[in-house]
């Protein structure tokens, strides 16, 4: 995720934005014709833009809006559902290989699972209470049925395969349904393949296998099962005429074809397809299995049916485990059973993002692969769990980390794969990008970065898990004595900052984290859960008011009155408010600073991640929940409470956020559902409630 460089007021306004003359992007909340400031403490903040909407439900280029997309996971993988029904996303079987179904950053050729009514609806939706399980309820002139969307998981958790299933219940009068599975080789660079087995056909991409069973469902391809010998159809990537017709949202169909009839096959790549009619109280099934280069399981669609709602309770079972009192429980609630779409449940690790490629602005140039997990954010996810009382996530979290680091010849790395090991170089897809803004890459070029950050993300880790009521082991306690002791000699290093940015410098956030770093070691030795030598006790302390010396003179702007991004430039960087709850430096200070980044960086109740980024990207959802955190820490509870309405009040109509929202507009921008959004609303809720309990 490698940013462009923050930059003074004067010289944003001068050059229009930090990577030269850039002009303000269309919806992307620049500071042109923004909806209203935060700069003076006593004005509330404005109402979000686009607040609780899903935005519109008609398709753009074959694009639906990035607002528009529910997800639903089985702790390997998920799937993004448009509001029209359309999967335009969804990696089988684990959420790092490479995507078979990837209309969201190629409506044509990216493959995707179309469910939808013929003729004109309208669509409402919502996740049955307490889970990942989507309902939509689709309305048309002639009728209404229920669409019910899950990854099903097996009776002790997981499926050892991915199975996807979609179950159709007609409410009142009729509705004709079209449905259509047509994977895509974008990612993979390989042609999609039908293969006809003695138990049915196979599509397959690369080396995944998807196979397809339901009732009552009218499939028109054929299906029945073939002799021994197998025959395989085949299209190249560039026969993709049926993808092409389908691209707008709607699967293709024969001409004069009806629906619930048998409708001639679509020309172009293999594909699953058919259509049905509903009627009051008929159940139709739909249903996706999936492996990647191993046998596959085609399973009876009647059971297929009956994990639908074992998985319901499984969900509502996992969400009892926690309770979250308050005026956004249900937020809270939502964003921690986003947060556990994300957690990859063979390892432990929780992924950044569920896609790659998303833009941060219509420009382009910013499209990053987040389907990786990055040490920062497990430390927050730690800290939420623990709030949760979820004693599983969290030890699977900090086991995962330490096993990662150890396999790694102890590299205070930034991220790693979801397996824990090093992420790979970088390859570019042959993906448009959505709605034409490209490019889609796989891998993470922030890979191999120095951020100082890092150490106070382990340590701080390590602490919140021991002061939570746990105990280290003797080698971990021996791998976090050399991080702090490294911490002491790279310090005075330069590094990339928490924003990833090309340009090394003394970023006064980097220093803090160190600072935080040794604080937390020194606490670690105190409650005898590390045991430094004291020649490393004597240089935690030392280096520790060295820091504090270093960062009181370099990192703080007297003319500014506020803790500035780097030594001797006036830009603001908002990733100083984690560092409010750290009891760094005069309280005075940190209050100032708060107070200056409400007033430059701070677009009503969002917030740009540092002076200029306006110019060129959103707002990041995570800096407005930090802004609230950082103001209920410091007593601020009423203008807390007002920010934090406003912020909920932002997300989509299910509850969930990308990665960056326009002030003005209200639109998504970047990788969705994003970790680190619902962390910080979690992280902001329980600030909050702490302070005002006193």
């Amino acid at each position: 995720m490698p940013r462009s460089e923050p930059v003074g007021a004067a010289d944003a306004a001068k050059r229009g934005g930090a990577d030269g003359p850039v002009g303000p992007a269309s919806g992307a909340g620049s500071a042109a014709g923004r909806s209203g400031g935060a700069g003076d403490p006593a004005d509330p903040p404005v109402r979000a833009a686009g607040a609780a909407s899903a935005g519109r439900l008609e398709r753009s280029r074959g694009y639906a809006e990035l607002r528009g997309y529910a997800v639903i996971g089985d702790g390997r993988t998920v799937a993004a559902i448009a509001r029209d029904g359309r999967i335009d996303w969804f990696p089988v079987p684990a959420l790092d290989t490479s995507p078979v179904f990837a209309a969201l950053v190629d409506a044509e050729r990216g493959g995707f699972f179309a469910l939808r009514p013929a003729g004109d609806f309208t669509a409402t939706r919502e996740y049955l209470p307490g889970t990942n399980v989507l309902r939509t309820t689709f309305v048309t002139e002639s009728g209404e049925a229920a669409v019910t969307d899950a990854l099903v998981t097996g009776v002790a958790g997981r499926l050892p395969w991915t199975e996807l299933a979609r179950r159709i219940e007609g409410v009142r009068g009729s509705v004709a349904f079209e449905w259509a599975v047509a994977p895509g080789g974008i990612f993979t660079g390989e042609a999609v393949r039908r293969i006809d087995t003695v138990h049915g056909p196979v599509l397959k991409v690369g080396t995944v296998d998807l196979v397809l069973v339901g009732f009552e469902h009218g499939r028109s391809d054929p299906h029945e099962a073939v002799g021994d010998d197998g025959a395989e159809v085949q299209a190249s990537p560039e026969a993709d005429a049926g993808n092409r017709a389908a691209a707008s949202g709607s699967p293709a169909r024969a001409s004069g074809s009806l629906p619930g009839s048998s409708p001639a096959p679509s020309p172009g790549p293999p594909r699953f397809e058919g259509a049905f009619v509903t009627a009051p109280g008929s159940r139709h099934l739909v249903a996706l299995c999936g492996t990647d280069d191993e046998p596959i399981h085609l399973p009876d669609p009647h059971i297929v049916d009956q994990g639908i709602d074992r998985t319901i309770d499984n969900w509502a079972r996992w969400s009892r485990v926690f309770d979250d009192e308050g005026p956004w429980s249900e937020a809270v609630q939502r964003s921690a059973l986003a947060l556990k779409l994300l957690i990859y449940s063979p390892t432990g690790a929780i992924a950044a993002a569920a896609t790659t490629g998303l833009p941060e602005s219509d420009e382009g140039g910013k499209n990053y692969d987040y389907r990786f997990a990055w040490v920062r954010d497990l430390a927050y996810t730690v800290g939420a769990l623990t709030h949760f009382g979820l004693r599983e996530e969290t030890h699977a979290a900090v086991s995962w980390v330490l096993d990662s680091l150890k396999a790694n010849d102890q590299e205070l790395a930034i991220l790693f794969t979801l397996d824990g090991g090093t992420p790979g170089g970088m390859r570019r897809t042959d993906a448009e990008g959505w709605r034409g803004i490209g490019p889609v890459d796989t891998g993470n070029q922030a890979t191999g970065q120095l951020q100082l950050g890092v150490y106070a993300d382990v340590l701080g880790i390590m602490r919140q898990y021991v002061e939570a009521g746990n105990i280290l082991d003797g080698n971990t306690g021996e791998l976090l004595v050399r991080f702090a002791d490294s911490a002491c000699r790279m310090w005075p290093k330069k590094d990339s900052g928490m924003w990833e940015l090309p340009k090394k410098r003394h970023y006064t956030t980097s220093k803090i984290g160190c600072w935080r770093a040794l604080d937390d070691a020194l606490r670690l030795a105190e409650l005898g859960e590390i045991l430094p030598s004291p020649e490393s006790l004597e240089r935690w302390k030392k280096n520790r008011a060295l820091l504090s010396d270093w960062i009181a003179e370099h990192g703080w702007s007297a003319s500014r009155n506020s803790y500035v991004a780097y030594p001797g430039a006036d830009a603001l960087d908002a990733s100083v408010l984690l560092h409010v709850s750290a009891g760094f430096g005069p309280t005075e200070r940190m209050r100032a600073t708060v107070d200056r980044i409400r007033a430059e960086l701070a677009d009503g109740p969002h917030v740009y991640r540092y002076t200029g980024v306006a110019e060129e990207e959103a707002a990041f959802v995570a800096c407005g929940f930090w802004l609230v955190q950082a103001l209920a820490e410091l007593g601020s509870l009423e203008e807390a409470r007002s920010r934090m309405d406003a912020l909920v009040a932002a997300a989509n109509d299910v509850g969930l956020y990308a990665e960056m929202i326009s002030p003005v507009t209200g639109e998504f921008w970047g990788n969705l559902p994003q970790a680190l959004s619902h962390l910080a609303l979690v992280n902001a809720a329980t600030a909050i409630r702490r302070a005002s309990r006193g």
